[in-house]
């Protein structure tokens, strides 16, 4: 957290979506998490990865998201009856219980990247973009993005989950989940529903901190080496999780280390042989959820044995010993709370009877 002086009042601007208050009277979303934005918490205001700034004189209410991962956060928040639609969105029993059933109501207006000319013709007050931030969706294949003076002439606000839209921009690794923290607490604070958020954000710190303590003193040197394997991603060329993802903080959390915490950014493609040379103790099955445990166990068969059978991995420590870890995509890849409940997941396998 870091403060400005603007109009000569102090404000507070958060690490994640949240710029909040100046002295014309923008409320700071982050001071007391009362929940109170509803009946009189606005304006706020919210920055992109650049600074830029957005502010709410009121809770919006017809939102469309970029994909599952802000959908979720939504339906997590409370807020999930204002979304009108999303693109990427969560198959059929990806999401937990009664979160499920709610998303799959939400109007799917784009099974990738949501087309521009459906984007702008929405009707949306608001869309949450999870996607990077420097160049949009026009960058890195995610299609022809709106500029900002479209959403401004369509009427529609564009906002980031910054834990992910700007994670390859940081300047150092992402080792803990305040960015995702910060992302709750701020569309809690546009949406009206900060005191849900302050509960999500406690439960995530009461789950992270309970394995900090457990073994997060573990000397650099103890932990065991780390490595997801993006099944989903193809196996002709592995594409690696860097230091700016999430699931590095992921990983990081759980007293593992990422072998390929060495890269600044948030993934890349290497080579098999710079997962052989790296030789790690554990690998994580990246798989996403198909919907039924039966689908998600022949998934996860499907990437072990491909390892096991594979000439270039089937000598790997890890696969030799058997040391997988069955654990979804989503929730160690894409921000949201079930990042903490990965933290946990992780922590029990690597240290039985230290965790939990």
């Amino acid at each position: 957290m870091r403060s400005r002086v603007w109009g000569g009042t102090a404000v507070v601007v958060l690490g994640g979506l949240l710029a909040a208050g100046c002295g014309s009277g923008v409320k700071d979303a982050s001071d007391g998490g009362s929940g109170q934005a509803a009946s009189g918490g606005y304006p706020v205001s919210v920055t992109d990865c650049t600074g830029a700034e957005t502010t709410f004189s009121e809770a919006p209410k017809k939102i469309v998201t970029s994909n599952a991962s802000s959908l979720e956060l939504l339906l997590r928040l409370g807020a999930g009856d204002k979304v009108i639609g999303t693109g990427f969105p969560p198959g059929k029993g990806a999401l937990p219980g009664a979160l499920d059933a709610q998303a799959q109501k939400v109007s799917v207006l784009g099974k990738g990247v949501i087309p521009k000319e459906k984007l702008l013709g929405s009707g949306a007050d608001l869309y949450i973009d999870t996607f990077a931030a420097m160049g949009g969706m026009g960058g890195g294949g995610m299609g022809d993005a709106p500029t900002e003076e479209e959403f401004k002439a369509a009427g529609i606000k564009h906002i980031y989950l910054k834990s992910t839209a700007c994670a390859a921009q940081r300047k150092g690794p992402v080792t803990d989940l305040s960015a995702v923290e910060a992302d709750i607490t701020s569309l809690g604070a546009v949406t009206g529903t900060s005191a849900r958020a302050k509960e999500l954000v406690a439960g995530m710190k009461e789950k992270a901190d309970a394995v900090r303590k457990a073994v997060g003193g573990t000397p650099e040197g103890k932990r065991p080496s780390y490595f997801f394997f993006d099944y989903e991603a193809g196996t002709k060329q592995p594409t690696v999780i860097c230091n700016r993802q999430v699931a590095n903080a992921v990983i990081t959390l759980a007293g593992a280390r990422n072998v390929f915490a060495d890269c600044d950014g948030d993934r890349k493609q290497v080579g098999w042989e710079d997962v052989i040379a790296k030789n790690p103790d554990w690998i994580q099955l990246g798989i996403r959820n198909r919907g039924s445990a039966a689908a998600n166990k022949k998934a996860f068969d499907e990437a072990q044995q491909w390892l096991e059978s594979n000439p270039a991995t089937k000598g790997l420590k890890a696969v030799k010993e058997g040391h997988f870890l069955r654990i979804g995509s989503e929730r160690t890849t894409i921000a949201g709370v079930e990042n903490a409940d990965t933290v946990e997941a992780i922590a029990k396998t690597l240290y039985p009877g230290k965790v939990g």
